[in-house]
């Protein structure tokens, strides 16, 4: 099974760090020795085209992008195996992305606003990571509903947190993110964030682990 994950930008380098980022992640959420092949795609269209044509060659393929926006609850309805990322990525603007005929809706999975607001879900190592002149109080109240924080806010925040960090620079996409999603806690994040728990639960039964 191969995962085409947004995220890596246009070097061999952060790449090579985004699919160690996501398999840390999914080693602590009981993947093992069982694991999707990591594909680090950079842009999120990027992700998308690889996806389809890996379909096309009739693989096993599982999409994971930012959702970029807060999801209409038109499209999270009922039990999570039957809720619509599609739906959200065709009606987005900037996507308009149409269902490959062959793709179904667990196929695809979105980090709800983007794979930072995972962070918040884990202070406690964001703490540990920045070190002396992380400011918690720079983010989003402690207990808000994880999905519904803004993308801008998120990235706002954690600019904020770590503007006075006395060992490492500001937050910086390129320079910290997949280096933090390896160590933060994986189960605190499913349990803040009913797409991060469907994209766990999904993954797993086409793994059949």
């Amino acid at each position: 099974m191969k995962l085409y994950v947004e995220g890596g930008g246009e070097t061999n380098i952060l790449r090579t760090e985004c699919r160690r980022g996501f398999n840390e992640f999914l080693k602590k959420a009981g993947f093992g020795g069982s694991m999707p092949r990591i594909v680090a795609c950079g842009s999120r269209q990027n992700a998308y085209d690889a996806f389809c044509t890996a379909l096309e060659k009739g693989e096993s393929a599982i999409l994971l992008v930012d959702s970029e926006s807060k999801v209409d609850a038109s499209h999270q309805q009922g039990q999570p195996v039957n809720w619509q990322p599609w739906l959200h990525l065709r009606n987005r603007q900037g996507d308009q992305w149409k269902k490959p005929e062959s793709a179904e809706e667990t196929d695809c999975h979105m980090m709800v606003q983007c794979m930072e607001s995972w962070f918040l879900a884990d202070r406690k190592t964001l703490k540990a990571f920045f070190g002396q002149g992380f400011d918690a109080n720079a983010l989003p109240p402690d207990g808000s509903p994880l999905e519904s924080i803004a993308k801008s806010n998120v990235y706002r925040s954690l600019a904020n947190a770590t503007k006075n960090c006395k060992t490492k620079a500001k937050y910086g996409k390129g320079e910290h993110s997949f280096r933090i999603l390896a160590l933060i806690d994986s189960q605190l994040v499913f349990n803040s964030s009913p797409w991060a728990m469907r994209f766990l639960d999904e993954t797993k039964k086409k793994m059949n682990i």
